[in-house]
């Protein structure tokens, strides 16, 4: 799966890269791909690191050159670290319990719903486990604006099937298309895009495309990140699937008794993934496996039954930390180790995308000279 992941990662920054900013808008369907990383999947279970993926990208292109696939990559990071700030916006979705018609949610989930692009975005979503980025966004509009449906449920529909599904860039996506992000600011998906976008295979698409903004007023204060360690503290550690990276690791997980894996099955998650995610999920972790000569999977009980204290690499803001705060008697006590790249970029994560983006440089000569990241 690494080997796979870097094979691909290598012909999309040698051919595929160059061409990006002006064709990434395009989605020319599922068997059609090239204008586009296809490397998502991989990015959101840390098999490619994001940042070591910056710095290679950087090793070959001036930054103007690949500024926009930059910060694409750095909207995932801003999106993680915007819910660290606020982590009772992830709590208030997972506990919301809107009100729906059930016929209309049902036509909409199974695809039935007689609008074309959607009912064939929601057959790629459950046959792919993916969706364009695009075409994610126009799912969304029509989903919240069109069909009438809660956000929240089309957020765990995402969740629930795609290999990428991110707690933070799904969240707070779903919420900017609602307009309750950026307060007052929707995104309306309308015909004319998405004819053009998709290269004309969408037709003559009634939508409502005058719709309002959601409104919500409930305001959520900045909080300061939780306190994160960068240096060992006790012989076994605890890894999700959120961070499988092996780049230059291999010295840290040596120091290491044991390195245990830890997938949770849907008895313990709030929104109940398909078996080809929880699949998926397992096959990374089988790879780190055969990477990483010390570690093992464990299940959830195993976890509890560990009777002395060991580290737990932050799986940040989402199922996994919710498991850890329900499950665990003295979660103070956890040893949390984050990295130091997550560290420097979420204390520029407290505001809008802007504030984070006219940062990026200093962020880039961060990467750029900081090395040793865990200790």
């Amino acid at each position: 799966m690494y080997e796979k992941a870097n094979q691909e990662k290598l012909d999309f920054i040698q051919n595929g890269l160059k061409d990006y900013s002006s064709q990434r808008n395009y989605d020319f369907g599922p068997k059609s791909r090239e204008n586009i990383s296809n490397l998502s999947k991989y990015i959101s279970h840390r098999i490619i690191n994001e940042y070591d993926l910056i710095r290679e990208i950087l090793s070959e292109y001036n930054l103007q050159k690949v500024d926009k696939f930059i910060q694409e990559v750095f909207w995932r990071v801003y999106w993680k670290g915007w819910l660290e700030h606020r982590p009772e916006v992830w709590r208030d979705f997972i506990n919301s319990t809107p009100s729906y018609s059930d016929e209309d949610y049902k036509k909409a989930i199974n695809g039935e719903t007689g609008i074309e692009c959607f009912d064939d975005w929601v057959n790629e979503l459950k046959t792919e486990n993916y969706l364009h980025n695009h075409s994610r966004m126009w799912f969304a509009s029509i989903w919240i604006f069109t069909l009438n449906l809660p956000w929240e449920l089309g957020a765990r529909f995402f969740m629930k099937y795609l290999f990428d599904g991110d707690a933070a860039s799904n969240t707070l996506s779903w919420r900017w298309v609602a307009g309750i992000q950026t307060q007052g600011k929707n995104y309306i998906a309308r015909e004319s895009n998405i004819r053009k976008f998709t290269n004309q295979r969408y037709m003559n698409t009634t939508l409502n495309e005058n719709a309002s903004p959601l409104e919500n007023h409930k305001f959520y204060s900045v909080n300061e990140v939780r306190q994160l360690h960068t240096k060992q503290k006790y012989k076994n550690i605890v890894l999700f699937e959120s961070d499988l990276n092996v780049n230059l690791r291999q010295s840290f997980f040596e120091n290491y008794e044991n390195v245990f894996l830890l997938l949770l099955e849907n008895t313990n998650r709030n929104i109940k993934l398909d078996d080809s995610v929880l699949n998926f999920k397992r096959a990374l972790q089988e790879a780190f496996t055969n990477e990483i000569t010390n570690s093992k999977i464990i299940s959830e009980d195993d976890i509890k039954n560990i009777n002395e204290g060991f580290d737990v690499l932050y799986p940040a803001v989402g199922e996994n930390m919710d498991f850890l705060n329900k499950e665990m008697k003295d979660i103070n006590e956890l040893h949390l180790i984050g990295i130091k790249e997550d560290i420097f970029c979420w204390k520029f994560s407290k505001k809008g995308f802007f504030n984070f983006k006219k940062n990026i440089p200093e962020v880039i000569n961060f990467l750029l000279h900081e090395d040793d990241f865990f200790n």
